[in-house]
């Protein structure tokens, strides 16, 4: 089953969309989706990743919720129709 990410600010123009559907299912984890997400899209995986570890400052959203701070980070399983997100920092105020 495809799982659906949704891209914000400079992280959709690197990617060359706001929508980005990988092949993950339910089982795989956070991680496996977000390896799909930036294997074709080197732009997106220079923002995203620092010698393959997510950078500090991203964001990883599933349903809503930080899986870094809320869930068990990239090692978060997927379920059946689970929304997946990608967020840059956020500043101002």
């Amino acid at each position: 089953m495809p799982t659906e990410w949704k891209l914000f600010a400079d992280l959709a123009e690197h990617a060359g969309d706001k929508h980005v559907t990988v092949d993950a299912a339910a089982g795989d984890t956070v991680g496996d989706a977000l390896e799909q997400l930036v294997a074709d899209r080197p732009d997106l995986e220079a923002r995203v990743l620092d010698d393959g570890e997510l950078r500090s400052q991203i964001n990883v959203l599933r349903n809503g919720t930080n899986v870094l701070v809320e869930e068990e980070g990239l090692e978060t399983e997927l379920e059946d129709g689970d929304e997946l997100a990608l967020f840059p920092p956020v500043s101002g105020g």
